[in-house]
C-alpha cells in the first residue's frame, strides 16, 4: 500500500530514536493521528489534559533523558496552548520538536476558521527552526532538520503541517535542481577549548586561595570530573536549581543552592572567595555572585553564547564540561591548604543544623521546612524529584539531600508554574521501575496539576513501578508572590489575588482512583511519608502548611528588612503569625 505523509512522519521519527510523543488530538491532526493508532507498536502516543502539559512532558523528557523530547497539537487553539511549555524548554535549553496541525493550504490568507499565522506565533519559541510543510516531498527534510538542529542546537524547533497535506501520498523528493535530499542521525562532538586557553585558565585557578565553583545543568554528566577538580583546588561547591542532583548534598564542602532560595554556606562563599570557576550554568542573579573585581573568574559552557555573561570572567571556555575538565586537571597544582574549605565545611556542618531547627519549629498547623526535611532521609535510591515554581522550590532547595544516583529538576529560566506534575509524569514514561515523587503548592496544584491526576490514573497501570507521590503543600495562599510583596515592594498581602480557595486534594485522589493522604499533625509527617512511599498505587499526600513560615534568603538586606517592615505597619492581615514566624526563624 502506498504511504501517507503523515505515516512517513510517523516512521520517519520512529527511525530517529522517538518512541514517545505527548499530545492531544484535534481535527487539525486527524490524518497524524491515524497514522500514531496504526504504528502504536513503534510510538507511544500519551494522551494528555491540554496541550501545555504535553509541551512540559516533552520539556522533562529531554531533561532526564537527553533524547529529543516530542510534542503533538491540533491547529489554532492546540498550537496556542503548547507555547508555554515550549518556552520552558527553550529557557532552559532542551531539545523539543513540536509538531503541530494548520488549516488546509486552500483556506490560508482566507480568514478561515482556527487560522492562525502559525510560523510568526512559533518564531521565537523556535526561533532556531519553524517551518510549514507545504508539498509532500518537502516533509522528508524537514523533520530530518527539525530532530538534527533540536539536538546540535539544544532548542525548540516546530514543525507545521496543514490538513489536507497529512492524507497526500508520500513522496521522495526527485533528483533534481531546488529539491533536498537528506538523511537520519546526529551524534554529538566532543567539544573542548583550545591548549593554550585550558592552561590560561589554569594559571588563574592555580593562582587563587579561595576558589569557589557554582555549577549547573550542564555540569549534570560530570559529577566525577567537578569532585576531582574541587579536591584539586580545596574549593566548596555552589549548586544552581537546576544543577541541583550535579553532586551529592551529603558531602561536607557542598554549600547547597544558590540565590534567594540558596543557603547561607553558599552566599559566604561566594562573599568571600577570590576565584570563581562556573561550570555549566547561566544562573541570572548577579547579586549572589562575587562583587565585581573582587574575584578572578573561569567559565565553561558548551554554548557559547552563554559565556561572560553574569560577571566578568577572565577566561571562558567553550566545551563539554566533562571533557573540558579532564583537560584542565592535568595543569591544575594541587592545593596543600585547606583552610578556605575547611572554613566552608564548618559553615555546612553548622547550616545543616540551622536547616533542622527551623524545620523543627512549631507552625500553625505544620511548618512546610519539616515536610521536605522529613522527606530527605526517606528518600529512595535513584529516584527522581520533580518541583514546581513556588515556596515548595525554596524547601526544595534548601532542605532536601540529593544523593548520588538521583535525578531531579523544575522550570529554571522561564520559572513558571505548573510543570510539577507533568515533569513528575514523563519522568515516570522515561523511567518507569523508579521511584518519582513531585513537589509542588496549591496554586500550581489547581492550576494545572489536579487535571494530569487524570492522566496518572489513566496511565499508572502501566508501570513496573507504581510508586509516583504527589506532595501537595495545602496552605491556601499563593505564598512565594505573597512574600515577595511584602519584602521587595513593601506592601502587605493583598488577600484578592493572594488566597486561594481550600480543596480536598488527597479526598479528589481517591475519588479518581488514587490514594489519598491527608496530613495537618507534624508529627504524622514521618508516617505519611512512610506510607506514600510504600504504597502499590500513586499517592496524593496532602499536607496542610503554615502560610506564614518565611522563606529568608541567605542574606536579608537593608532594604528588605525595611519593605517587611512597611507590609507589617500597613497592616498586613496575617502580621500576627507572620512576625511570630519570623522571630522563630530568625533566632534559629
Amino acid at each position: 500500500m502506498t504511504e501517507n505523509v503523515s505515516e512517513f512522519l510517523v516512521r520517519r521519527l520512529s527511525e530517529w530514536g522517538v518512541k514517545r510523543i505527548f499530545g492531544y488530538p484535534g481535527d487539525g491532526i486527524n490524518g497524524i493521528m491515524g497514522a500514531l493508532d496504526r504504528a502504536s507498536d513503534n510510538i507511544d502516543f500519551i494522551q494528555v489534559r491540554h496541550e501545555e502539559m504535553s509541551a512540559f512532558m516533552a520539556c522533562a523528557h529531554a531533561k532526564f533523558t537527553g533524547e529529543v523530547g516530542v510534542c503533538l497539537a491540533t491547529s489554532g487553539p492546540g498550537a496556542i496552548h503548547l507555547l508555554n511549555g515550549l518556552y520552558d524548554a527553550k529557557l532552559d535549553h532542551q531539545p523539543v520538536v513540536a509538531i503541530v496541525g494548520q488549516q488546509k493550504r486552500a483556506a490560508l490568507g482566507g480568514n478561515y476558521q482556527q487560522e492562525v499565522d502559525l510560523i510568526s506565533l512559533f518564531k521565537d519559541v523556535a526561533h532556531e527552526y519553524v517551518h510549514m510543510v507545504s508539498t509532500p516531498a518537502q516533509m522528508r527534510h524537514v523533520i530530518d532538520r527539525a530532530m538534527r538542529i533540536a539536538q546540535a542546537e539544544r532548542s525548540v524547533c516546530c514543525v507545521i503541517v496543514p490538513n489536507d497535506i497529512q492524507q497526500m501520498d508520500a513522496e521522495k523528493p526527485p533528483r533534481e535542481h531546488g529539491t533536498i535530499h537528506s538523511g537520519i542521525g546526529y551524534q554529538a562532538p566532543c567539544v573542548s577549548p583550545r591548549t593554550e586557553d585550558l592552561q590560561r585558565a589554569a594559571d588563574v585557578l592555580n593562582a587563587g586561595s579561595k576558589v569557589a565553583i557554582l555549577v549547573g545543568a550542564g555540569a549534570l554528566n560530570a559529577r566525577r570530573e567537578v569532585l576531582e577538580v574541587t579536591d584539586l583546588l580545596g574549593a566548596g561547591i555552589a549548586k544552581a536549581l537546576l544543577g541541583k542532583a550535579v553532586v551529592p548534598d551529603d558531602l561536607p564542602y557542598v554549600t547547597g543552592s544558590i540565590g534567594l532560595l540558596g543557603t547561607e554556606p553558599s552566599y559566604d562563599m561566594m562573599t568571600n572567595c577570590d576565584t570563581l570557576l562556573m561550570i555549566g550554568s547561566s544562573f541570572p542573579y548577579s547579586e549572589f555572585l562575587p562583587e565585581e573585581g573582587q574575584a578572578r573568574g573561569v567559565q565553561i559552557d558548551i554554548q557559547g553564547h552563554m559565556l561572560g555573561i553574569r560577571y566578568p570572567m577572565e577566561v571562558n571556555l567553550v566545551g563539554d564540561s566533562a571533557e573540558t575538565l579532564k583537560l584542565l586537571m592535568p595543569l591544575l597544582r594541587r592545593k596543600e591548604g585547606r583552610t578556605w574549605q575547611g572554613r566552608i565545611k564548618r559553615h555546612v556542618a553548622q547550616w545543616w543544623k540551622t536547616v533542622e531547627s527551623r524545620a523543627m519549629k512549631s507552625a500553625n498547623p505544620i511548618n512546610p521546612q519539616r515536610v521536605f526535611w522529613e522527606l530527605s532521609p526517606r528518600l529512595p535510591d535513584n529516584c527522581i524529584l520533580t518541583c514546581d515554581s513556588g515556596s515548595a522550590a525554596n524547601w526544595y532547595a534548601r532542605n532536601l539531600k540529593i544523593r548520588e544516583g538521583m535525578m531531579a529538576s523544575l522550570s529554571g529560566g522561564l520559572a513558571t508554574m505548573g510543570p510539577g506534575v507533568p515533569y513528575a509524569i514523563s519522568a515516570k514514561f522515561a523511567y518507569p521501575d523508579r521511584v518519582v515523587i513531585a513537589m509542588v503548592g496549591d496554586g500550581a496544584m489547581q492550576m494545572n496539576g489536579l487535571n494530569e491526576l487524570i492522566t496518572i490514573c489513566k496511565y499508572w497501570k502501566r508501570w513496573s513501578n507504581p510508586r509516583l507521590v504527589v506532595m501537595v503543600l495545602n496552605n491556601r495562599d499563593l505564598n512565594q508572590v505573597t512574600w515577595e510583596q511584602r519584602a521587595l515592594e513593601g506592601d502587605p498581602k493583598f488577600e484578592a489575588s493572594q488566597d486561594l480557595p481550600d480543596f480536598p486534594y488527597a479526598r479528589y485522589a481517591e475519588l479518581i482512583g488514587l490514594r489519598g493522604i491527608f496530613v495537618d499533625q507534624p508529627e504524622e509527617l514521618g508516617n505519611a511519608w512512610d506510607n506514600a512511599l510504600s504504597a502499590d498505587c500513586p499517592v496524593v499526600l496532602e499536607v496542610c502548611a503554615d502560610p506564614d513560615v518565611p522563606p529568608l534568603p541567605p542574606h536579608i538586606t537593608f532594604k528588605q528588612a525595611r519593605a517587611y517592615a512597611s507590609a507589617i505597619l500597613k497592616g498586613d492581615t496575617d502580621s500576627p503569625g507572620i512576625i511570630k514566624s519570623s522571630v522563630k526563624q530568625i533566632l534559629s
